[in-house]
C-alpha cells in the first residue's frame, strides 16, 4: 500500500541540486487527484454494489485510513459520503425533487445578473463577427496548472478567461489542440504567469468574492452562448437536464442540440456543464471524462454538505 502521510513537498532543481520546497495547495490537490481518480473509477464501476472503503482503497493502491484522510483533505467528505453523493439514486432524486431548479435559483436570488453562480461570474460574449473569423486577431494566453481534477489548461484574453480544460499527465498536447481548434485563427502565447492567478481563484472557494467577480468571455454561436449562460444558473449541489435547458432557451424540442452545445462548453467547471444529467438521472457524457465529472460533483458536494462518516 502507498502511504500518503509524507510532508507535502515539491522537488525542484537548483544549482545542480534537488531542493525541497513546500507544495502549493493546488499542487497538493493535483497529487491527491491521481489517487482520487483511481478510487472514483472503481466507484463508477461498482456504484450499485456500494463498495466498502477497504475495497475502494485497495483498488486505489492505498490503505483505508490513507484514503479517508485524503478524501477529507481533497473534498471534505469521507469516501462513504462521497460515494453517496455521486450515486445514481441521488442524481435521480435531485431531478425529481428539483424539476424547475433554474426557475427556483433565479427567483430565490441564488443566481442572477450580479451573481450568476458560486464563482460570482460576470460574462460577456465575443461578437458574431469575431466568432465567424475563428478568432482572427485575438491573442489568447495559455498555461497548464495543477488543479483538484488533474492538470488544468487555462486560456485568457485581455477581456477575461475564455477557456478552461482538463488533462491527465501526458495529454497536454491533445488538450491544447482540442481547445485551439475552437478558434483556429487566434494567436496563442504560452504564458502560465498570466493564467496562474485565474486558476488559483477558480479552485479556491475562499476567493469566490462577489465584489471581485471573475470575468469570462464566451466565444461561440448565439445558440451556444444562450446554453452556456443557462448553465451558469445551476447552483452548486444541484443539477438539471438537457430538456429543461432546452425549454429555458426557447427551444423545447432541441434537447439534442442543447447536448451538443453543452459538450462544446469551452470553460469547464466555471460554466458548470458537469451539473447537467440525463432525464433518467444518468450522468451521461462529459468532454473531459465521466470519472472527472463524478469527481467534480463529489468535490462540490463536500462544499455544500457536512462531511459524513
Amino acid at each position: 500500500m502507498l502511504a500518503l502521510d509524507c510532508p507535502a513537498l515539491d522537488l525542484s532543481a537548483s544549482g545542480g541540486r534537488m531542493t525541497a520546497t513546500p507544495a502549493t495547495p493546488l499542487a497538493i490537490a493535483a497529487r491527491d487527484y491521481d489517487v482520487v481518480r483511481r478510487a472514483v473509477e472503481y466507484i463508477s464501476r461498482h456504484v450499485r454494489q456500494q463498495p466498502e472503503v477497504e475495497e475502494i482503497a485497495a483498488a486505489a493502491g492505498v490503505s483505508a485510513r490513507a484514503l479517508t484522510d485524503l478524501f477529507r483533505r481533497w473534498c471534505g467528505l469521507t469516501p462513504k459520503a462521497f460515494l453517496q453523493a455521486v450515486t445514481l439514486d441521488r442524481a435521480r432524486r435531485i431531478v425529481s425533487e428539483c424539476p424547475n431548479v433554474l426557475d427556483a435559483a433565479f427567483e430565490l436570488g441564488l443566481s442572477g445578473p450580479g451573481r450568476l453562480h458560486d464563482l460570482f461570474v460576470v460574462h460577456e460574449a465575443m461578437s458574431p463577427g469575431e466568432w465567424k473569423t475563428g478568432g482572427a486577431g485575438l491573442v489568447v494566453r495559455f498555461g497548464f496548472h495543477p488543479s483538484p481534477f488533474g492538470l488544468a489548461l487555462a486560456m485568457s484574453t485581455p477581456r477575461g478567461l475564455c477557456g478552461l480544460a482538463f488533462a491527465d499527465v501526458g495529454e497536454e498536447a491533445a488538450a491544447l489542440a482540442d481547445m485551439r481548434a475552437r478558434w483556429p485563427n487566434a494567436t496563442y502565447v504560452e504564458d502560465p504567469a498570466a493564467t496562474a492567478p485565474l486558476v488559483a481563484r477558480i479552485f479556491d472557494p475562499t476567493s469566490w468574492q462577489g465584489d471581485q467577480p471573475l470575468r469570462i468571455v464566451f466565444i461561440g454561436t448565439d445558440f451556444e452562448i444562450k446554453v452556456w449562460e443557462t448553465l451558469l444558473r445551476i447552483p452548486m449541489g444541484l443539477a438539471t437536464t438537457y430538456s429543461t435547458i432546452a425549454e429555458h432557451v426557447g427551444r423545447p424540442k432541441a434537447a439534442r442540440a442543447v447536448g451538443a452545445a453543452v459538450g462544446k462548453n469551452p470553460i469547464s467547471f466555471v460554466v458548470p456543464c458537469h451539473r447537467v444529467i440525463g432525464k433518467s438521472g444518468d450522468l451521461t457524457g462529459y468532454h473531459w471524462g465521466l470519472t472527472r465529472k463524478r469527481a467534480i460533483l463529489g468535490w462540490e458536494a463536500g462544499k455544500v454538505e457536512p462531511a459524513g462518516e
